[in-house]
């Protein structure tokens, strides 16, 4: 019997265990409940005070003042989008280059560099606006909402990380990711000057996070082990020569192979791994896709 569409997405978003199908249906979430409130108050002839109210208790004010009466604020606009298109595209982004992300790294590094990497967004927000006099007549007024910041840390952390993976685009072909990047940043500085100087401010501060977190992890250097609970590892047992050690009830590689073969991913690429550790990624990814 075939699945619907609706088991099909609960089952992503519920029990798949993939935080990036979790942070799309977020942001999903929260636009159809802030125009879902824009809808009824349009139904009943009433202005859009209680929508407004809900997007600006979601939304990061730029006045630093006014921030700290909302410090929740910081997490709650990386979720909350200004539009439909807004949140089409910025999606799009976040499902393309976070796949590509999770085929080298695990979850919870997906999911630390999507959440420190709008809250750098916004702390640079913060910055410039508060201490910059060209926002000093804008500060008091102006807002930050969108997943923006994020997607940027997640773009420009996955060319960092593998920066000649190339994708196929429209109109220009094949794109190593790493140019990709750099046309990001390089939108993003000449729209400082523009109509949205604070979205790309914080789209800059995302870039930045995701640029040095990677950095940091090729120099064995994880920040998102801090922002964990440790689990207990099992000990493992280990050969001479670090030949590959299997599981004799799974037939699957350990953990501690995998570490290896992703640790060297980090420092030379994915062409740097020889027939048999491709393999190994090919089997456990199979393995985790049947589950």
């Amino acid at each position: 019997m075939k699945s619907t569409l609706v088991d099909e997405i609960k089952y992503k978003v519920f029990k798949s265990g993939n935080p990036l199908f979790v942070f799309i249906a977020v942001n999903v979430l929260v636009f159809l409940l802030i125009n879902l409130v824009v809808f009824f108050e349009f139904i009943i002839n009433s202005n859009s005070v209680v929508s407004n109210f809900i997007q600006l208790q979601l939304s990061m004010p730029a006045k630093l003042g006014d921030f700290l009466f909302k410090p929740w604020t910081i997490l709650t606009y990386m979720f909350t989008q200004q539009g439909f298109f807004h949140l089409l595209f910025n999606m799009l982004w976040l499902f393309w280059l976070g796949t590509i992300f999770l085929e080298f790294l695990d979850k919870k590094k997906f999911m630390f560099i999507y959440l420190f990497g709008g809250v750098s967004g916004g702390i640079l927000f913060l910055l410039l606006y508060n201490f910059l006099p060209v926002f000093s007549t804008s500060v008091n007024n102006s807002i930050l909402l969108g997943a923006s910041a994020s997607v940027s840390a997640v773009v420009v952390g996955t060319a960092v990380l593998v920066p000649n993976y190339t994708i196929r685009m429209l109109f220009f072909g094949n794109v190593k990711l790493m140019y990709l990047a750099i046309v990001f940043v390089v939108l993003d500085v000449i729209g400082i000057a523009g109509g949205n100087p604070g979205g790309n401010i914080a789209h800059l501060g995302g870039a930045l996070f995701g640029f040095i977190y990677i950095k940091q992890l090729q120099k064995g250097r994880d920040w998102s082990k801090w922002a964990t609970p440790k689990k207990k590892k099992h000990p493992f047992k280990v050969y001479k020569n670090e030949s590959f050690v299997e599981k004799k009830d799974e037939g699957l590689p350990s953990q501690v192979v995998i570490d290896k073969i992703l640790d060297k991913i980090l420092q030379s690429g994915y062409k740097s791994l020889t027939n048999a550790e491709k393999d190994i990624l090919f089997k456990v990814g199979k393995d985790d896709k049947s589950k």
